[in-house]
């Protein structure tokens, strides 16, 4: 059964995401969606996935999270030739490689390009467009690596961290205008993005991070934690002693 989200588009930022695809699977029905991602013309799976879920139309748009300046304008012409936008997902960004980060400033900052610069351009962006049109909701995926960043991924975690304090005051700046953020915070999530990884304790998987999502939007939630049982867990760990925190694994 689908979830109704806020009239518009869906608007998928990151068009192969394994969360996002599966957030799109269940509020597609009726809707027209938009599949932004590199190589566009290769979304053939994840376009046939939104139709199958009962999309009325699926659109596929060529989309680099690194090139900041054709945001505004693909977010705009968006706009122009599908009309109101629903509900965008920022679902994209990389995990990147700490031990090289920690050798090759280039390494560390295009970490921090993708999951926090380029996040928070097009999060200003839409804000503003969604806030034009009275409704819509903001998706943004923080993670606990982000609530206390941890000595072995601390630039991946250092990028979440200011993800997750940036969304956190944008929520604050809509309050009021009937635009609504949700904030994810998710554990490790077994999917491709962490293949060859050993799963940390408390995983979860893709469809289980959508439904945390979807709940969230339902209830207009803040923040969703996935799973929700990480949240009592994160908070009991601001105490624990730095000693002990930074020799924990990733």
């Amino acid at each position: 059964m689908g979830v109704r989200v806020d009239e518009g588009a869906i608007v998928l930022l990151g068009g192969r995401s394994e969360i996002g695809l599966e957030i799109v699977r269940r509020c597609a029905a009726g809707r027209v969606v938009i599949l932004a991602a590199r190589r566009s013309d290769e979304l053939a799976r994840e376009r046939a996935a939104a139709e199958d879920a009962g999309a009325a139309a699926v659109h596929c748009v060529e989309f680099d999270a690194d090139d900041l300046a054709a945001h505004q304008p693909l977010l705009e012409k968006i706009a122009a030739e599908h009309g109101r936008i629903g509900a965008a997902v920022l679902a994209f960004g990389v995990l990147g490689d700490q031990a090289r980060a920690e050798q090759d400033p280039a390494a560390a900052v295009a970490v921090l390009q993708t999951d926090f610069v380029a996040q928070v351009g097009l999060l200003t962006i839409l804000a503003n467009m969604l806030r034009a049109q009275g409704s819509g909701h903001l998706v943004v995926f923080s993670s606990v690596a982000g609530f206390r960043v941890r000595r072995a991924n601390y630039v991946y975690g250092s990028g979440k961290a200011g993800l997750d304090g940036f969304a956190t005051g944008l929520a604050d700046a809509l309050h009021g205008t009937g635009v609504h953020l949700l904030l994810v915070r998710s554990g490790f999530v077994i999917g491709r993005m962490t293949e060859g990884m050993d799963p940390a304790p408390f995983s979860v998987r893709p469809g289980q991070v959508a439904d945390a999502v979807l709940a969230g939007l339902r209830a207009r939630r803040e923040i969703a934690w996935a799973p929700a049982m990480m949240r009592p867990i994160y908070f009991v760990s601001r105490f624990v002693p730095r000693a002990i925190w930074r020799r924990l694994p990733r």
